[in-house]
């Protein structure tokens, strides 16, 4: 099937469809007793219960399990600034993901603003109602500051899953692909196409897990701190990177490089260019539905692992593997915040599903539907909310060596 036959076929199965999720009632409604208990007299019990103690909504609504999903619509997958009404399917079929590889309820609001003002007052405002809430598809910079602001005022994990699940995912593929070619991440230097969004956010990600020789690049070529930055996060994020303050295209980056990691737009990188990278190199080309470099060519320039955004490719970076199930774990725990120790510690455990037996260059991450990504992704970021002291609920006792662990 080609692109044509195959979006066809999607429109007419979102038509037939009409959205992909619904509410359903959890709770009987079929007699007056069961209308009194689950509505009028008896829900005011719960009113007023939750009246003294707010944090009782977690235990008498289905508040402990609903994640907020929501976008202004300005960085819709590779579209880009196509509107809050447009944008809705992608937010269906996320809630869908959330339910089917976290048991998460998950709801979608496509917000008619791109006021960062008026985005974190109406996130703020609805807060009451969730457990967490999803940032997706906002565009940088105005993310880096909705997320921020959010999490200074909100008492709930707040995760942009564009910066962070990319993070997560991206981070757990290199520990396994460095294992392959026996490098050590603090030796590796990397290099980053791609200074939005998801590419700040790998980049602070894998500093934290012990990166030291990393180098950013944007449209106008390598980021330095001695260069005027467009915005605040490429300003932080050039004091943190590019240690020995090189200039010059991507091209100049990459030479000797041993990983890079594309995130920025289709046919940067040519054959040639992966030919001067190092020995055994490292190509993450995952700039979707067309990559950086295809596999082919990029193996033919002499690169040992290749990864990708796509599903019909080996080593797909699919950050399904990663927001499900950090939200059950959040969720498990009643964590107030996720944090830098919750995502490292996602990413370790992500990576550590594939076995000694299983790793090899084309299998670098565990596919999207293995059972074993929900409960190990869930376990570790429990453990290390309880290790960070941001869990609200006790800790299941199945999960308490991971926490002695950590």
């Amino acid at each position: 099937m080609n692109r044509e036959e195959h979006d066809r076929l999607a429109l007419d199965k979102h038509r037939a469809w009409g959205g992909k999720i619904e509410v359903t009632t959890s709770v009987p409604v079929d007699t007056a007793e069961d209308l009194a208990l689950a509505y009028t007299p008896g829900v005011a019990a719960a009113c007023l219960e939750i009246e003294r103690n707010p944090e009782a909504s977690y235990e008498l609504t289905r508040r402990h399990n609903l994640c907020l999903v929501v976008t202004d619509g300005t960085a819709v997958l590779g579209l880009g600034d196509i509107g809050p009404e447009a944008a809705m399917p992608v937010m269906e079929g996320k809630c869908a993901l959330f339910k089917r590889f976290g048991d998460v309820d998950a709801f979608p609001l496509c917000l008619k603003t791109k006021s960062v003002d008026e985005i974190v007052d109406t996130i703020y405002w609805l807060s009451g109602s969730f457990a967490g809430i999803n940032l997706e598809d906002i565009a940088a910079p105005r993310c880096f500051e909705i997320e921020r602001r959010l999490k200074e005022r909100c008492d709930i994990p707040i995760f942009h899953d564009d910066q962070h699940g990319t993070a997560i995912v991206s981070l757990a593929a290199l520990l396994n692909a460095l294992k392959v070619v026996s490098k050590s991440l603090s030796e590796v230097k990397i290099v980053i196409s791609g200074a939005g969004a998801a590419g700040i956010s790998i980049a602070k990600l894998l500093l934290a897990a012990g990166a030291k020789h990393l180098i950013l690049c944007d449209r106008r070529g390598i980021i330095a701190e001695d260069e005027e930055q467009a915005d605040a996060s490429k300003a932080e994020i050039a004091r943190l990177t590019n240690q020995d303050c090189l200039h010059g295209t991507l091209q100049d980056a990459i030479r000797g490089a041993d990983v890079f990691i594309g995130v920025s737009a289709p046919g940067l990188l040519s054959t040639a260019d992966v030919a001067t990278m190092a020995e055994d190199a490292i190509v993450f080309a995952c700039a979707n539905p067309v990559p950086e470099i295809y596999p082919d060519d990029a193996l033919a320039g002499g690169a040992r692992i290749v990864a990708t955004g796509r599903s019909d490719f080996p080593n797909q970076i699919n950050n399904v593997l990663a927001f499900p199930g950090i939200f059950r774990g959040c969720f498990d725990v009643r964590a107030s915040d996720i944090n830098e120790a919750m995502n490292v510690a996602a990413a370790k455990a992500l990576a550590e599903i594939i076995t000694v037996e299983e790793l090899s260059e084309t299998c670098i991450l565990p596919e999207a539907f293995d059972p074993r990504v929900k409960t190990a992704v869930a376990a570790a970021v429990r453990a290390a909310a309880v290790a960070s002291g941001i869990a609200r609920k006790p800790c299941e006792a199945g999960t308490q060596a991971a926490v002695e662990e950590v």
